[in-house]
């Protein structure tokens, strides 16, 4: 009896509130990743439920998205693509921009949004932010299909040239966008569970943050001085620069850039992780 009593015991599952900072309990969220897969599955359900065209949004919202920003900022304002024709730029620009924000906003609304679930059962809470940040990769994945598509037509027109030998660096580019997204929301959230005005602020931001990033426009059309070397100083530049450069054949590369962006990702990573699994234990209290 006694033996079976250890056996048990040993059982158990002991959730204990406190913890220390460090401890992350990453292998708990490992161990939980059939949930992260069902999270990932209701997002595409309850985003497409009740609609009329339903996934085609997927393909519709990008498409037009760029229309309207070929013939504002390309045709109206007369911004120069490098030679890339403008639809292609601002199609490509548009899908890359559309996962990172995706990853920074709805991330930013972790705890408002699941705090009715958090309240009642228990499961590695980071689950959540990874399970979205998955969803908008696979939604990433089918928008980049139409960008192929368009890329293929003008590739054998012989108006674009891409970098075909860099193309295994791309999913590590979509690995460090989803990261930094990722980081940048979980930490918003975090502090969003006290000061509300934050949520009322990400969207706002992020637009802003998009004008400052090379996103309907190329970082060469900048001028030398401090206006390019603060878009050189926004975290998100030197992969959006890259992944054109990679895709489409041109931008501008800087390896001080990119090496300042990579260090960004992994610190608001780390960081958003520390402070998400901390606020986790008290957020009820003030949600």
């Amino acid at each position: 009896m006694k033996n079976n009593s250890n056996n048990d015991r040993n059982n158990y599952i002991c959730i204990s509130p406190d913890r220390s900072w460090t401890d992350l309990r990453l292998d708990e969220v490992w161990r939980y990743r059939d949930l992260i897969f069902l999270f990932t599955k209701r997002y595409f359900a309850l985003t497409y439920a009740q609609t009329i065209l339903g996934p085609l949004w997927l393909f519709l919202k990008p498409f037009l998205t760029s229309i309207m920003f070929t013939l504002v900022f390309g045709y109206i304002a007369g911004i120069q693509t490098d030679g890339v024709p403008k639809f292609l730029f601002f199609l490509c620009g548009t899908a890359v921009w559309n996962f990172f924000s995706a990853c920074v906003s709805d991330n930013a609304k972790t705890f408002i949004d699941n705090a009715s679930l958090f309240g009642k059962v228990y499961f590695p809470r980071l689950t959540v932010p990874v399970s979205k940040v998955t969803a908008f990769l696979i939604r990433f994945l089918i928008q980049i299909s139409m960008v192929l598509i368009v890329l293929l037509y003008y590739c054998v027109n012989g108006n674009v040239r891409p970098h075909f030998e860099l193309w295994i660096v791309l999913p590590l580019l979509l690995l460090q966008l989803g990261l930094m997204g990722m980081g940048v929301g979980i930490i918003i959230s975090s502090l969003t569970t006290k000061y509300r005005d934050l949520s009322v602020l990400v969207e706002f931001g992020i637009q802003l943050w998009m004008y400052g990033t090379p996103v309907v426009y190329p970082l060469s059309q900048l001028p030398q001085g401090w206006m390019r070397t603060a878009a050189l100083l926004n975290p998100v530049t030197a992969p959006v620069e890259l992944f054109r450069l990679i895709l489409l054949g041109e931008g501008l590369f800087s390896p001080a850039s990119y090496l300042w962006s990579l260090g960004f990702t992994v610190i608001v990573t780390v960081l958003g992780v520390v402070v998400f699994n901390h606020v986790e234990k008290t957020f009820l209290d003030t949600v």
